[in-house]
């Protein structure tokens, strides 16, 4: 029979494992836009971030948003209205 203290241990770090895990596991996602209130809208290819922005501009005030970013950290990138 094992030791209450060897148990304690033993459940100590099984509960911090069970914490750290979910805390540091990611997903193989884009970046999360800079900001609150910012919805993703699609992907597209683009050359540069300054070209994606410019050029979704105008869809997306036609749709009633007032900005877009654009996640350049992926080549097929992340498009985001606020």
């Amino acid at each position: 029979m094992k030791s209450w203290r060897t148990r304690i241990g033993v459940g100590l770090a099984v509960g911090a494992a069970a914490v750290a895990i979910p805390l540091t596991a990611t997903t193989a996602s884009a970046a999360p836009p800079p900001g609150d209130g910012w919805v993703p809208i699609g992907a597209e290819r683009y050359p540069s971030k300054a070209e994606c922005e410019a050029k979704e501009l105008p869809a997306a005030q036609a749709n009633g948003y007032h900005e877009v970013w654009c996640d350049d950290s992926e080549a097929i990138m992340p498009i985001f209205n606020r």
